[in-house]
């Protein structure tokens, strides 16, 4: 049986059917209920609490863990959770990290994510690390303002970063709880172009058979809006990046072709599959 956490987000709802799909015994856990594939077991759980994993760990293999809020919680102690797994006989553990722990390590997110990777690595479990860079789904953040009034506003209009499809994030997670060969692998993922909000834009319009306008915000603007869905250190690093992204950064990394056999998808595929969203 393999656990999934964040099961019904933009990773976790395609690597569960995945999983699913590929005739495994599944566990999606996620804070709330919500809907999952037919035959997949639904648990709530709280990650910040890691003993109330417990119900959801009995009997399992491996484990995805996917950390957001839950790193930072007052009192929360993610090594905790692989202590956790390793106590309930998981054998196997995929760790999302971010890219950002190579391309910009000095920030608290960054630095707590990286002591769990290396904490993983010392645990004695198998494991693989995902790195993944910026998601196609934050796009989503649009969302609203492209149905009520067919505008994407954002900031750094024509810089662009490689961003990733999160099913292909997802799809290299499953070979990687499933395939022997990736197990102390860490893989840094992309997608295949360079792209800049207002290509995604461009994209989105394309998808919807009808035009979006770019409308181009001042960091300061984009700051606020931000910080009213994340702590305002994130939204800074976020926008540093988004602002000024490094050489390594800008590098379009061949590892979900290594780990796949194809090239990632393009933010206009994404684009396609999600135009609902923007409708």
């Amino acid at each position: 049986m393999i656990v999934v956490t964040g099961a019904t987000g933009n990773i976790g709802r395609p690597l569960t059917q995945a999983l699913a799909d590929a005739g495994q015994q599944v566990t999606a856990v996620s804070r709330h209920m919500g809907a999952v594939p037919d035959g997949v077991r639904h648990v709530a759980a709280d990650l910040a609490k890691p003993a109330g994993l417990k119900p959801a760990l009995d009997g399992a293999k491996a484990l995805f863990l996917l950390l957001s809020g839950d790193l930072h919680a007052t009192g929360a102690d993610p090594a905790d959770i692989i202590r956790e797994a390793a106590d309930s006989g998981v054998r196997r553990v995929v760790l999302l990290s971010t890219l950002g722990v190579v391309t910009r390590p000095s920030g608290q997110t960054r630095i707590a994510m990286r002591a769990l990777e290396d904490m993983l690595r010392e645990s004695g479990l198998e494991w693989a690390i995902l790195r993944p860079g910026g998601f196609a789904s934050n796009a989503l953040w649009w969302a609203e303002s492209v149905r009520a009034q067919r505008v994407v506003a954002a900031p750094f209009g024509d810089v662009g970063v490689p961003i990733i499809d999160p099913a292909d994030i997802a799809a290299v997670a499953a070979a990687c709880l499933l395939e022997d060969r990736h197990t102390g692998g860490i893989y840094e993922l992309t997608g295949p172009e360079v792209i800049t909000p207002r290509q995604q834009a461009e994209a989105i319009a394309t998808a919807l058979g009808s035009p979006v306008r770019f409308q181009e915000l001042t960091r300061e603007e984009a700051a606020t809006a931000m910080t009213r869905s994340m702590p305002a250190e994130l939204a800074n690093d976020t926008l540093d990046i988004l602002g000024s992204p490094s050489a390594a950064e800008l590098r379009i990394s061949p590892d979900v072709q290594q780990v796949l056999g194809h090239a990632p998808r393009p933010f206009a595929e994404w684009a396609a599959r999600n135009v609902a969203a923007f409708r």
